[in-house]
């Protein structure tokens, strides 16, 4: 008999799994696939280790303006690949390691009643149960997935040759990343995205910036827009990037009885569902889906079956969203345009890295830090950032929206110069 059964071992699981086990409580593990989920497999990691490359044959081809002379350098999408490859691979292992006292189970996992869960041919009788299945790429009915030219973000990480012509269909996080990835490497892209302005949801401005940057790249850029309008025998690969659903199909749902809202589990504000002993986390809870937040989900969650008497909620709200498309994305808190919506009385200030002295040292001074702050008290309420290294500066904000600082203690800090942190302060 477990503590703990855990079905799913991406970020929420995993880190479920590590401090349930901290806190003593007996736990095993059940994944289907492998180890680390989307965010280690399919998302995350091979992403950006795939975008670091492209962004390492950008400079390398911009050379000049750092007076080093190169000629003809050449992007290798097969030993991009492997390098991709490799490092997944050793993360991989090093997640096995951290795992060494906790039973990893293999098998597709179905919750057979409230403390017994049946993973392929073996039978797990536990006391809590968390599930931590994760998501899947959605799929339009007039798009299906075939792997060959219509694919989903899963295919787009292992193509073998760079494409010549690429549509993407949707222009949120997963577009702008494949976008700047793929444009860098020489691909004719284009993006049709159906909301008025790319990367929904995020500060207007930035998204307009960001139009128009990826517009100098030559990446055609299609908002208010339908993908039936192109025809698909012009491009070599349609890449399907409009969201993700939950994965919760072979866990026997319907037979527990436990509550769901078209496929996400409904949980409380302290992970748990309307099962008592039976918790959820991560993506499959259809909250939101980022890596570092399943993380948070998935301890809180393992702290609340290991100390009942003791519940914590998961009422975090300061959450940074990041895109690493070129330049980077960033964001933390409320936006201009959240602020107005609630009725709130704010102060906007810009900088623009065009003033940063590192931003022209380094030759990425597009962009610019946007911040808001309460306008009575001044206290910092949120954040936008396009630029270089935005998605390590948003970070400096979340802490100081954590910690309700305002704009005038943020501006005794003593930041480094010359550095990109500095750029904070400014912002101020």
């Amino acid at each position: 008999m477990y503590d703990l059964a855990i079905i799913g071992a991406g970020w929420a699981g995993y880190n479920a799994a590590i401090k349930a086990k901290e806190l003593g409580l007996k736990v095993c593990l059940i994944e289907n696939s492998q180890v680390g989920g989307t965010c280690l497999n399919l998302g995350c990691i091979p992403t950006k280790t795939l975008i670091q490359s492209a962004k390492i044959f950008s400079l390398v081809k911009k050379s000049a303006n750092f007076g080093v002379e190169t000629q003809g350098p050449k992007a290798d999408l097969t030993k991009i690949q492997e390098r991709k490859d490799k490092i997944v691979q050793l993360l991989r292992s090093g997640m096995q390691a951290r795992l060494k006292d906790i039973d990893l189970l293999t098998g597709t996992a179905s919750i057979i009643s409230t403390d017994e869960i049946k993973a392929g041919n073996q039978s797990i009788k536990t006391k809590n149960i968390l599930i931590a299945t994760g998501s899947r790429p959605f799929e339009l009915p007039q798009l299906n997935f075939d792997g060959k030219t219509i694919i989903s973000s899963n295919e787009a990480l292992n193509l073998k040759e760079v494409p010549a012509r690429l549509l993407i269909v949707g222009g949120g996080v997963i577009g702008c990343e494949f976008a700047s990835l793929y444009s860098t490497l020489g691909s004719q892209v284009t993006i049709a995205e159906k909301m008025p302005q790319l990367l929904p949801g995020i500060d207007s401005e930035v998204a307009k910036k960001i139009e128009v940057i990826l517009k100098k790249k030559k990446i055609a850029v299609y908002t208010n827009t339908d993908a039936s309008i192109f025809k698909q025998s012009d491009f070599d690969f349609i890449l399907v990037c409009v969201g993700r659903l939950p994965n919760n199909e072979s866990l026997n749902l319907k037979n527990t009885g436990l509550v769901t809202d078209k496929g996400r589990i409904i949980v409380d504000e302290y992970l748990r569902t309307n099962i008592p002993n039976i918790f959820a986390a991560g993506d499959c809870t259809g909250k939101l889906m980022l890596a570092h937040y399943a993380a948070y989900q998935g301890q809180i969650a393992a702290e609340n079956i290991a100390r009942p008497q003791d519940m914590k909620k998961a009422n975090n709200a300061v959450v940074p969203s990041c895109i690493f498309s070129d330049p980077e994305v960033a964001s933390v808190g409320i936006n201009e345009e959240e602020a107005k919506n609630k009725g709130i009385e704010v102060s906007v200030k810009k900088f623009d890295f065009l003033a940063s002295g590192m931003a022209r040292i380094i030759d990425e001074a597009e962009g610019f830090i946007k911040t808001i702050c309460e306008a009575k008290t001044g206290r910092i309420m949120g954040a936008s950032i396009i630029g270089p290294k935005a998605t390590e500066l948003i970070s400096i904000f979340g802490l100081a929206i954590s910690n309700d600082l305002t704009a005038e203690q943020m501006k005794q800090a003593i930041f480094a110069h010359p550095s990109l942190s500095e750029s904070i302060r400014e912002s101020l």
